[in-house]
């Protein structure tokens, strides 16, 4: 495994690798001020609401977890998708539980994931003016734009090395690794002697830090071949399939035509071209079903479609799950988002259409350029591609995925979550 950077500005350079590639840098503006304003000024009010609301705040709310968290394997999640993503081996796995930051917000599931108590993370904010002096020499302009985001990773390393000191865990399984908090457990883990295990949860992206767990099971070669681009690939590394699809894989759309569409949306999408696409489409497509579902991080308030368009379904993505979602759905309609393969894994045709001019994000998975799905440059051709799949919808739509899910086609199609139980069964046993 890597070392631990060895001073605190090497290691929040570690910490908050993503957030100082040109991929992020460039994110458009609408998207990039929900996580860190523009605004100087702004983001130091920020910061001065975060260390008032946040880190007071841990003082002051008391921590019952629901758990024995000593010697147990953690599950480490940081959002309702990774929890969701983890939730199959939390039932296999007796002695595993699921755990959070402190104040980290997981959907639906706030009230019953365990929390690492954040409070002593207002003891290390002293580092904050040598970190940013630090990275103002090696990042340059980048670490002044986001020196609220810098501020905000002070002391997750310190702080998670404590607790691991204290509960012991097992092992730590993370599914994301890329976060600044989680790349922070992820060094002390390594510092303290913890080990990490992987288990991806969505499609990865050539801007992602290395692979860096003692385990890493990956959905398929896309993701192993990504990694690689990343960087040096360090522990054992296993291909298992998408574990979160299993219970799906049996049941792929095998409606000969298309008759209902989803529209998907993530942060980068602009309001404007959503909603232009939208009118465009339920226009041409008068007979068809439209059903719009936004990203469950999304704030946007997207009613003032329904009241543009009364036949315009919904899909309220904190309350009904992606493949709950594509199983009502003949076809897709989205930017850069991983629906596109699970889509294509439910023989769902999913076609590529950009709501956005983000050109660093252009085909960000690759989708297109490994003909896991068509793309759609203007509205004209979108509608075009549509209505080709109106009167023949292939079969076989699925067979295109082999390359991000190593199972399809497979004995073990269907049955990720099993070998990926098994393996990581059999990597506690050896490092226990």
């Amino acid at each position: 495994m890597p070392e631990v950077p060895p001073t605190f500005t090497a290691r929040l350079r570690d910490i908050l690798q993503l957030r100082f590639t040109p991929t992020f840098a460039s994110l458009p503006a609408h998207t990039l001020s929900g996580i860190s304003p523009a605004n100087p000024f702004r983001r130091l009010v920020k910061i001065l609401g975060y260390a008032a609301a946040r880190l007071l705040g841990n003082i002051l709310q008391p921590i019952r977890n629901p758990d024995k968290l000593h010697g147990a394997v953690w599950l480490y999640v940081v959002s309702q998708n990774n929890y969701e993503s983890l939730q199959f081996v939390r039932k296999a796995l007796p002695n595993a539980v699921f755990i959070a930051g402190q104040s980290k917000q997981i959907g639906r599931y706030n009230s019953v994931v365990n929390r690492i108590s954040l409070r002593r993370k207002l003891l290390y904010y002293w580092q904050f003016p040598i970190v940013l002096g630090g990275l103002l020499r090696t990042e340059g302009r980048l670490a002044w734009r986001f020196f609220d985001l810098i501020f905000n990773a002070v002391g997750y390393y310190e702080v998670y090395c404590r607790a691991l000191r204290h509960y012991r865990p097992q092992a730590v399984v993370f599914a994301n690794d890329h976060n600044d908090d989680t790349r922070a457990l992820l060094l002390a883990c390594r510092r303290e002697g913890v080990p990490t295990a992987y288990i991806q949860h969505a499609s990865v992206s050539t801007s992602f830090p290395p692979l860096g767990f003692n385990l890493s099971l990956l959905e398929g070669q896309d993701a192993l071949d990504k990694y690689r681009q990343c960087g040096p690939v360090h522990g054992e590394v296993q291909l298992v399939g998408m574990p979160k699809a299993d219970e799906f894989l049996s049941s792929k759309n095998q409606t000969p035509a298309v008759q209902r569409v989803g529209v998907a949306c993530n942060l980068l999408d602009e309001t404007e071209a959503l909603t232009a696409a939208v009118q465009h489409l339920t226009t041409n497509f008068p007979d068809f079903t439209f059903t719009f579902r936004a990203h469950p991080s999304d704030t946007r308030d997207f009613r003032f479609l329904q009241a543009q368009h009364p036949l315009l379904l919904f899909s309220n993505a904190r309350q009904e799950s992606v493949f709950e979602f594509l199983t009502k759905q003949d076809a897709l309609v989205a930017a850069d988002t991983s629906t596109h393969l699970e889509a294509t894994l439910l023989n769902v045709v999913s076609v590529y259409y950009r709501f956005n001019t983000h050109a660093n994000t252009d085909d960000y998975y690759g989708y297109v350029a490994h003909n896991l799905i068509e793309r759609a440059n203007t509205l004209p051709e979108l509608a075009a591609l549509l209505a080709k799949y109106k009167l023949h919808k292939p079969a076989d739509i699925y067979r295109r995925a082999t390359y991000y899910n190593a199972t399809l086609g497979t004995a073990d199609e269907g049955h990720s979550r099993e070998r990926a139980v098994r393996l990581l069964n059999e990597w506690l046993q050896n490092v226990a």
